[in-house]
């Protein structure tokens, strides 16, 4: 069996080591890197022969990977993209044998430590907590945070990373923290692709690093080209640190040191990492380091070859100054190491390589096998002489690497055949398969959630506690008394977005505590919703307690990419490796006009699975809400009624201590004759709506599920709906928006279909936007009239003759 070993650079101190020394530095180097693009070209073999479904490698860039990987140190944090296999193997974040088994989608985590096999190839992650949800000691450890495929999504987060350095370093309260930081030192490397650097995140997250003035080092790998779209194309002056001069820091004003180097200058670009990280780590000044005349040997990916785009010279150019062979070129000139060393070195590396591609894929497949060989033998028992079962065998066992997915599907087809047929040895099949789906849930399946023991229904329930000389206060009020309580109880609480410090946001909600936890825990941000929510991604994951502020629901589009594509899938792509308990704070539903009355649910509920989606109805009850996610470990987003801020509202006594459950769903108006489902603001409008229709003899139960994810885990609506077998949904966004995904909750999970005894409907906005104005609300919204009219109809056509028509 080959070791699953970790062959790491070492750093090149030339004041304290011998020729000898730093001879043996630079062979292992080329070591790593022949090694690496040896993967490169076998990984590119393996997806064409058809054993890994994709891939997408580092070849090019091995070179200045290995220089950044020497000023990689225990506690830094890498935030990058899929070329950066190199440094993985440089560091230790990743072994041989683990790129073998995340190619080859290898769903166990000791084989894959990076995601489980559910990300493709090239996409690195350290594994930052225990199986139990506890956090490892970071600062121990080489981070990387879980990579994920578009190509710029990475900056976001990378800005608050480098974030929490400052935070570390600057805010004594958070010194007992030892797991997460020692004096604020650490480093957030970034990586991206020159044609990357065209993304609008790009920019976001550069502007926000020179703002912020923190620990962040930004990498371009410029191998002039995005896929096959040359530079001309993508970048003013074709030159991305040509255009961010303006950047460069001078005794004037803050900003970036900014280096240029070639990427197949070994010396150059060891010496070019230490000086920029040396400044960066200590000083706290961002660094971009953009390293040009970067190759690309197999072109972008496994799905085309760049000869189809590339001319004959810049093919011819690029082979000439493949950064390895030029290292090796200098190695040989310098007396390190001669063509026979090398030669040796390269045979050895080549050997290794195919040997540790041959061991992933064998332990790869060891696991199917035998599944395979069970389902075989289980089938031609069952069988007993009938041709289409022995068939399926036949055929399945005539595939020498079967995947699981032609095992599970034999068994699946075999259990369909035999359905008239009972017998012992079907039940053996239906027993295995029952065994075998309960494994692959946890292969496939789980995770959505870290699910460890600061879970948030593991919190406990603490009902709000009220006396006789509890106030009535306005909402905001309530929700600043909650906030200030619990900024008081733990330091690693911290707040930002636009206008959330001075003014103590739109609404009111901080008002006055950034003047009493100052502007390190509860900042003002630029207009940067990308880098808002990636700061917060950032801190999390480094074990602070952020609160990302959003100022309008509307906004939420302008980070969508980041909430999607990172925060709520970190979990499952790491099958809780990593874990970031940020809280995405918002308001929305009824205000006014286009841009301000927004309730995109369904749009939300679509894209942010693996967030918990809280819709408090006031701000006793949000404020309950953040009371138990301040007090568990997972990523939500609460959205805040906007018209609610003003209202009077009792002020508990335990304000920054009471806690609403997630998935309790709560009965507001008890009644017979129907269910109506609403959420946030509406429910007021459904309530008064009951009031009016108690007078025609109709009653009402009002159920507020109060988070939509998870929705109404004890099934509440299915009990009322056994009471009163008619179902009204009303919901602010358009027509087949969060109302569907409610009636699919309570028809299909909660089984409630069975109770009703007419057509469940629904009762929603407009498919556009609402216009400006009061009016513009009331004929593109909900209103009183509508769900008092709606909720009649439908008693009418249950009842004619007691409820007539009114129209």
């Amino acid at each position: 069996m080959m070791p699953n070993v970790k062959l790491t650079t070492n750093p090149i101190d030339a004041s304290e080591l011998s020729f000898d020394d730093f001879k043996t530095i630079v062979i292992k180097d080329y070591k790593i890197a022949f090694e690496s693009r040896q993967a490169s070209l076998l990984g590119r073999k393996e997806v064409l022969t058809g054993k890994a479904k994709f891939g997408i490698f580092g070849d090019g860039k091995e070179v200045p990977q290995i220089a950044m990987a020497k000023a990689f140190k225990n506690g830094d944090w890498r935030s990058g993209y899929y070329r950066d296999q190199t440094f993985a193997f440089a560091t230790g974040i990743c072994t041989l044998k683990e790129f073998f088994a995340q190619l080859y989608a290898n769903p166990s985590v000791e084989a894959d430590p990076a995601s489980a096999g559910r990300q493709m190839n090239c996409h690195f992650a350290t594994r930052s907590i225990n199986e139990d949800g506890s956090w490892k000691n970071l600062t121990e450890i080489k981070n990387c945070s879980s990579d994920i495929a578009p190509t710029g999504g990475q900056m976001a987060r990378l800005v608050g990373l480098a974030y929490a350095s400052k935070l570390y370093r600057q805010n004594p309260e958070l010194s007992y923290l030892k797991n997460f930081s020692v004096d604020g030192n650490e480093v957030a490397f970034g990586t991206i692709g020159n044609a990357s650097t065209s993304e609008g995140v790009f920019f976001e997250a550069i502007n926000a690093a020179g703002v912020l003035q923190i620990p962040m080092a930004m990498s371009i790998w410029d191998d002039a080209y995005g896929i096959s779209v040359p530079a001309k194309y993508q970048t003013t002056k074709e030159d991305i640190s040509e255009i961010l001069k303006g950047f460069q820091r001078d005794e004037n004003a803050a900003g970036y040191e900014i280096y240029k180097v070639r990427g197949w200058d070994y010396p150059a670009l060891c010496e070019i990492y230490q000086r920029a990280i040396d400044v960066c780590r200590t000083e706290h000044v961002p660094v971009l380091i953009h390293v040009t005349e970067v190759t690309q040997p197999q072109g972008h990916s496994t799905s085309g070859s760049h000869e189809r785009y590339k001319d004959k010279a810049r093919l011819e150019w690029e082979r000439e100054y493949d950064c390895i062979l030029q290292m090796r070129k200098w190695m040989i000139e310098s007396a390190i190491a001669t063509e026979e060393e090398v030669a040796e070195l390269e045979a050895t590396a080549k050997k290794l390589v195919r040997e540790t591609q041959r061991e992933a894929w064998n332990e790869f497949l060891a696991t199917i096998k035998i599944e395979k060989d069970q389902v075989i033998a289980m089938i031609n028992s069952i069988a007993k002489g009938n041709q289409s079962l022995l068939k399926i065998a036949g055929q399945l066992a005539g595939t020498p690497d079967a995947l699981r997915k032609e095992v599970i599907s034999a068994a699946r087809k075999t259990l369909r055949l035999t359905l008239q047929n009972p017998s012992s040895e079907r039940s053996e099949l239906l027993n295995w398969y029952a065994s075998q789906s309960a494994l692959n849930i946890d292969r496939y399946n789980s995770k959505l959630f870290t699910d460890g023991k600061e879970s948030p229904f593991l919190v406990r329930t603490v009902n709000a506690e009220y006396n006789e000389d509890s106030r009535m206060v306005d909402g905001r009020e309530l929700l600043n008394a909650c906030f200030d309580a619990n900024f008081s109880r733990d330091e690693r609480l911290v707040a930002f977005g636009e206008d959330l410090g001075a003014i103590g946001d739109v609404n009111q909600g901080f008002a006055g505590l950034q003047a009493k936890y100052g502007d390190l825990r509860i900042t003002d941000t630029g207009i940067r919703e990308m880098t808002i929510v990636g700061q917060g991604i950032g801190l999390a994951l480094r074990g602070l307690r952020p609160i990302a502020e959003i100022q309008y629901l509307d906004y939420l589009l302008y980070a969508l990419n980041i909430l999607s594509d990172d925060l709520a899938s970190l979990s499952y792509r790491t099958k809780a490796g990593q874990k970031a308990p940020v809280i995405i704070r918002t308001r929305g539903h009824r205000l006014e006009g286009v841009w301000h009355s927004g309730s995109p649910i369904g749009m939300i509920l679509g894209s942010l699975r693996g967030l918990h989606i809280c819709v408090p109805r006031n701000m006793t009850q949000a404020a309950g809400m953040y009371n138990t996610l301040f007090r568990s470990d997972e990523p939500a987003l609460v959205i805040e009624c906007l018209n609610g801020y003003r209202l009077k509202e009792k002020l508990p006594e335990n304000v920054g201590a009471y806690t609403v459950p997630l998935g309790k769903a709560e009965v507001l108006r008890q009644g017979i004759d129907i269910t109506v489902v609403s959420y946030g603001s509406t429910l007021r409008i459904v309530e008064e709506a009951a009031e009016e229709l108690a007078q025609f003899g109709i009653s009402v139960e009002i159920i507020d599920p109060q988070t939509l994810l998870p929705f109404d885990k004890d099934h509440l609506c299915a009990q009322s709906l056994s009471k009163t077998n008619k179902l009204l949904v009303v919901d602010e966004d358009v027509p087949g928006g969060g109302a569907a995904f409610i009636l699919q909750q309570i028809l299909e999970e909660q089984n409630g279909y069975y109770h009703l005894d007419g057509q469940p409907k629904t009762l929603t906005a407009k498919a556009h936007r609402p216009p400006y104005g009061s009016d513009g609300d009331y004929f593109s919204k909900p209103s009183v009239d509508d769900v008092v009219e709606t909720i009649y109809q439908m008693m009418n056509e249950h009842n004619s003759s007691k409820f007539p028509a009114i129209f």
